[in-house]
């Protein structure tokens, strides 16, 4: 390898983060594909589904900063490579299960095992990646994970035909496994430990995050979770996470139950808002880095989240009127464009503010975008149980991404939290 190469090794280490988060989702979805073998052969109701669904998203939420935490404390290669391997094994676990309870306790070590994905990526681009690259890079990521969701949802439909909804997850876990032995012998920290970063690459690195750098110093979490800055990234990701779980959960048998669709046509049919999500990530990670290279720090974070929520809620709405699939999706697709144009925004600005304790603080915020989706899991079954239509479900979430609007407002990506 050269100075001039064309693929820099940081770039490979964001396809490597790119594949992750392909397998996070991929992984995370399975389970709303086979809801209904597994409810079958379990004998679940559509409520008891919905503790399954949502369980993953407790544990996902509670051990965020946690993980966020030991990603800045022993490095996004130790800690990558432990969560990967703990979430794949419960990954596989799931299609050991006999009971209700079983499914309970795997789905929650499941999601308490992926918590630390997002933020040791977070750790990584921080330490890989100049700040002017980070708004792409974190739509690109974020990304690997529509793009994984959308193969998903047909995939495992003609997976669990072939071999069963038990065999689907073991394969599935091996895949997280054989990823986590190839990270851990791969990557590196400290760029300038990694035998393939030349001189040209390492000052490009180095120059693009030498005033983020400081001396690394223990972390008060009570000034964290007391700093005006967290709650206000912590509450619009609710929101964005709130409009994004439905379509990982209950947007495959939603559709599939109320348009009389077949698994397969269900599955390409829910496949679709995913693609427009992967196309959110790009066009907001490309516009955040455009902005911010026009010295306009401060728009480059709060400009893309507010269009995005803007479009998540109409096109939420809009779904509600919708009497055929085609345009159900259409409009839900606009929705999780929206949604996910606030992502690249939000892990920018996490990075932003946390500097070196950005993968605490990224942590933090997902903790609290997940509690938005254990509570949109649960949400939707008991909203329509409650009041015989689904129309309730969706009028909420167009109306918590409406409050995201002044929260991003408020929002100041310039003013660095004081944690120590």
């Amino acid at each position: 390898m050269n100075d001039r190469s064309l693929f820099p090794v940081r770039y490979r280490m964001v396809f490597g983060t790119f594949v992750l988060a392909m397998i996070v989702l991929f992984d995370r979805i399975l389970i709303s594909v086979a809801k209904d073998p597994v409810a079958n052969d379990l004998g679940l109701s559509d409520k008891q589904m919905g503790w399954a669904l949502s369980i993953f998203a407790l544990g996902y939420a509670m051990f965020q900063t946690p993980s966020g935490y030991l990603a800045d404390k022993l490095g996004a290669r130790k800690v990558l490579t432990a969560v990967v391997s703990i979430w794949s094994i419960f990954t596989a676990l799931t299609g050991a299960v006999f009971n209700f309870i079983g499914l309970l306790i795997v789905r929650f070590l499941f999601g308490a095992g992926e918590a630390g994905a997002f933020p040791g990526m977070a750790s990584a681009i921080f330490n890989w990646i100049p700040a002017k690259e980070r708004g792409l890079v974190h739509g690109i990521n974020f990304s690997g994970g529509r793009i994984g969701a959308a193969i998903a949802l047909p995939f495992a439909a003609w997976l669990i035909d072939l071999t069963s909804w038990r065999m689907s997850f073991m394969i599935l876990g091996a895949v997280g496994i054989l990823w986590a032995l190839l990270w851990y012998w791969w990557y590196r920290d400290n760029p300038k430990e990694h035998a393939g970063v030349t001189g040209s690459e390492l000052k490009i690195i180095q120059e693009g995050t030498k005033n983020e750098k400081g001396t690394r110093e223990s972390i008060s979490f009570k000034k964290l979770f007391s700093s005006g800055g967290m709650w206000l990234m912590m509450g619009q990701y609710f929101s964005s996470n709130f409009t994004f779980f439905f379509c990982l959960t209950w947007l495959f048998p939603h559709l599939k139950a109320k348009y009389n669709l077949d698994v397969v046509e269900a599955g390409f049919h829910a496949s679709a808002p995913f693609v427009f999500g992967a196309l959110g990530n790009w066009f907001s990670g490309w516009l955040v880095d455009l902005i911010y290279r026009m010295g306009k720090w401060d728009l480059s974070r709060k400009l893309p989240a507010i269009i995005g929520f803007c479009l998540a809620a109409i096109g939420i709405l809009a779904s509600i009127y919708m009497e055929e699939v085609t345009g159900a999706v259409i409009f839900i697709s606009l929705a999780v464009f929206g949604a996910d144009m606030t992502l690249s925004p939000s892990w920018s600005t996490c990075l932003d503010i946390g500097k070196e304790h950005s993968g605490t603080v990224s942590g933090t915020m997902n903790m609290a975008g997940n509690l938005g989706s254990f509570f949109t899991a649960l949400a939707f079954p008991y909203m329509v149980a409650f009041t015989g239509s689904n129309t309730p479900f969706f009028i909420l979430a167009a109306v918590l991404n409406i409050l995201a609007i002044p929260i991003w407002l408020a929002v100041k990506p310039q003013k660095p939290l004081v944690l120590n």
